[in-house]
Order: structure tokens, then sequence, then C-alpha cells
């Protein structure tokens, strides 16, 4: 019975292991990972299965805190020594030293302080923030628009003027316009500036020629209206004629409004040196705003006949002054310049005319002003026609003779300085000439005359006296 048992026992076993075995080889075949589980089945130990305790468990919790632990501080120390450059002295000089310290022991835990600068905040968004940008703006536009609409209407009222008054000036002259150039190519008004225009006419019989400015106001300029309301002028034509020398005798005569006449006395060299003083001109049927200044009194009548006079009564407020001189010579120099001779002189009639352009329009003021110009061609016939009367003649001449000793006399100094200039030019360029040459014979006479030139300047000199 136990033999029949232990057979049976062993037939079983060896059924169960072939039964395992093609278990196996199934897998196999089915695995295509196989062979690498059949790795990792040789390399793995059996272990042995043991209960489980509640030590066992504790002790196994322990472990893996352990080894958490353990990585966890490697993983400090290597990001320590990620950024083991910023403990570097030479990295960051004067940078430890700064630190603060404990105990005298650098605190490494402690970064570096970074200081924001504390930044003003941008102006703000609202409209009351750009007051000065926008009053800019709107003063730059104010002087554009006053700069055009001025620059506009003094070139309207030049080419409104040379309109109206062309005809008059064809008849008295046969070139009217001359710009300068050997031929003309462009007969007109020349603009000097936005405010000054200039019109020269030549081709008459007594004179060289006639020089028309027209000074208007400064409308381009804002500044200048602006300092035209406190200081009101006007509109002015300056007329300037270049008599023929033997067209016009030797006179200085002058009638001009007051304010005018004070200005051009003081200013004009002819006028503060040959008339002396101012009379009113109602003496002589003039309005009471004008001054006469004259060198003669028979110039005085003479020029102002009853024609002239009717017409300083009919236009006192268009015309300021008329100035007709054979000693112009401009304005007066100042006191700083040396002249060693007189100034060269011409003889001219000068005339000066108001534009009346306050309540009137540009035609209607340049049409007032026709009978002024007919006034100058008048002047310049009545003056190739007029002649001193003998005893005014040799007054005349006198005058201008005193003026000419008392220049020669206050500029005697200023001539000998300038003679004494001129010879010691003359010696030296001699000299240079000498020393030029190779020949030391003529060097030494040179020398030799020079030396006894120098000593008998500088004896002493002593009359001689006659027994």
């Amino acid at each position: 019975m136990y033999k029949f048992t232990a057979v049976f026992l062993i037939f079983l076993i060896a059924l169960n292991k072939h039964s395992w075995a093609g278990i196996q080889i199934e897998e196999v075949e089915d695995n295509d990972f196989a062979e690498f589980e059949d790795f990792e089945e040789d390399t793995i130990k059996p272990v042995h299965e043991q209960p489980v305790t509640e030590k066992s468990v504790n002790d196994q919790h322990k472990a893996q805190e352990d080894i958490y632990e353990t990585d966890l501080d490697s993983i400090v120390e290597d990001e320590d020594n990620e950024f083991e450059h910023f403990q570097d002295e030479e990295e960051f000089e004067g940078f430890d030293s700064e630190k603060v310290t404990v105990g005298g022991k650098v605190d490494e835990k402690e970064g570096p302080k970074i200081t924001i600068a504390k930044v003003p905040l941008h102006f703000r968004t609202n409209w009351n923030s750009f007051y000065l940008e926008m009053l800019m703006i709107a003063g730059l536009l104010v002087y554009f628009i006053n700069f055009f609409s001025g620059k506009t209407k003094n070139s309207k009222m030049a080419s409104v003027w040379y309109s109206t008054h062309k005809s008059i000036l064809e008849e008295n002259f046969s070139l009217v316009g001359d710009d300068g150039k050997m031929e003309i190519e462009n007969r007109g008004l020349i603009k000097e500036s936005e405010h000054l225009y200039t019109l020269w006419c030549s081709g008459r019989t007594c004179c060289e020629g006639m020089l028309v400015e027209l000074k208007f106001l400064k409308r381009q300029d804002l500044v200048a209206i602006i300092a035209q309301m406190m200081k009101p002028t006007q509109d002015q034509i300056h007329i300037k004629v270049d008599m023929n020398k033997e067209d016009m005798d030797t006179f200085v005569f002058c009638v001009a409004s007051k304010k005018t006449a004070v200005k051009l006395s003081k200013d004009m060299a002819d006028l503060s040196v040959y008339c002396v003083e101012r009379r009113g001109g109602e003496k002589m049927g003039l309005p009471s705003q004008f001054q006469i200044i004259s060198e003669m009194g028979e110039v005085t009548s003479a020029i102002l006949d009853s024609k002239i006079t009717a017409l300083f009564n009919r236009h006192p407020d268009l015309i300021d002054f008329i100035h007709f001189s054979d000693q112009y010579s401009g304005p007066k120099q100042t006191e700083e310049t040396n002249l060693t001779k007189l100034p060269s002189t011409k003889k001219v009639l000068m005339f000066g005319f108001n534009i009346p352009t306050k309540d009137r329009s540009v035609q209607e003021a340049m049409d007032a002003l026709k009978p002024l110009m007919n006034m100058v061609f008048y002047c310049m016939d009545k003056i190739k026609r007029y002649r001193l009367s003998k005893e005014g003649k040799n007054k005349a001449d006198k005058n201008r003779l005193k003026v000419e000793e008392a220049f020669l006399k206050t500029t005697h100094a200023a001539r000998a300085e300038a003679a004494a200039a001129r010879r010691e030019q003359k010696r030296r360029q001699e000299k240079e000439r000498i020393l030029q040459e190779d020949d030391p014979e003529k060097q030494r006479k040179w020398e030799e005359k020079e030396m006894k030139r120098q000593m008998k300047k500088k004896a002493p000199k002593m009359k001689q006296l006659k027994h």
C-alpha cells in the first residue's frame, strides 16, 4: 500500500513538471520580449517570503525617509555648487567687505541688495500739462499768418503806386525802372526787402537821375507791429534827385515838420554846419507844424513861391520834408572817425512824403500823392533856373571857405600824423630795396645818410641872430 502511494506521488510530480514546461514554451513563443524577461528572471534572486508585521512596515517607512533625505541633500549641494561663483571675491571686488557681519563672520545667506531708483511720474495726460506747447504753436501760427498778410499788403501797395505814377514818370524820364544791369531784364520796382521797394529813373535834363524809395511799415514783422502800437509811424516815400553840378547854385535849404526838422538838423552834416537856426513857417505862409532851416533868407523867399506854399497848405499831412543842398554828404560823421579831408559832396533835391493809408483804400491813397509828384518835377525845373544874387553868392562862398578852414584846423594833427606815416613807409621801402642789392658800397652810403638825418633830427634848433 505504501509503495503504491509513493509511486503515485512520483507520477504526479513528473506530470506537473511536464505541464509547467509546456506552459513556459507557449509564453516564450507569444512574447517578443521573452529573452529580456528571461534575463531579468535570471538576475533576480529569489526572496524568501517573510511574514508581514507592524515592525517591518515601520522599518520600511523609515528606510524610505532616509533615502529621500539623502537625495534632497544631494540636490541642495548641487544647487549650491551652481551659484558658487557668486562667492568668489575676485568676481565681485569690494562686495564682501560691504556685507553685514555677525560675530566677525560674513553672512553668506544675505544676497546682494538691489536699490530701485525713484523715477518721477510722467506728465499727466490731460491738456493742462501742455499749455506752454499750445501757446508756442499758437504764437507761431499768428506770426506766420501776420507775415504773409503783411507781405501781401506791402506788395499790393507798391504795385498800385507804380501803376498810378507810371505815366507821369514816363513823361519826364526816358528810362523808368533801371535794374543796374547792362541789358535791362526787368523794368519796374526792385524789391529790396518785404517793406522796401526802389525805382531808379534816368534820362532827363538838369539831373543825373532820380531814386524813389517806398518805405512801408514792417507789416510782416509781428514785433515791429507791436512796437508801432507804442510808437506810431507812417508809410513814406523818399525821393532823391541827383542834380548836375552846373544846374544848381550853392545854397542849403530845408522845410520839414517840427519833429523831422529837429532830427534832420542834428543828423545831417550840411544842415548842422551851414544852417544854424530853425524858424517857424508861419511868416512864409506855411502851416504852423512846419519849420524852415535855410542858409540865406533870399533862398527861402525864392523857393517858397505861391504854388509850393499852396501845396503845403493843401496837403500838410502828406508832406514830411523837402531838403535842397549843394553840400549834401549824408549823415554827420561820428567823433570817433578821424577824417583827413573833407567828405565828398553832391547837389541833391530830397523829398519825403507820407502815404495816407488811414481811412482810405490803397488806390485812393496813391491817387492823393499825384500832386506831390508833380511838385517834384516843378522844383527840379525851378532850381535849374534859380541863381543867387551877387551878395548871396559871396556869402555862400565865404561860408564854405570858413567850413574848410575850420576843418583843416581840427584835422591838422591827424594830417601831420598821416604825412609822417607816409614818409616812414617811403623810407622803409627804400631800405628794403637797398638791402636786396648786393652792393655793399651803396648800403654803407645809405647807412651814413640815415645816421646824419637822425643826428640832425635830434640836434636842438637854434635861431641865427642878424647883426
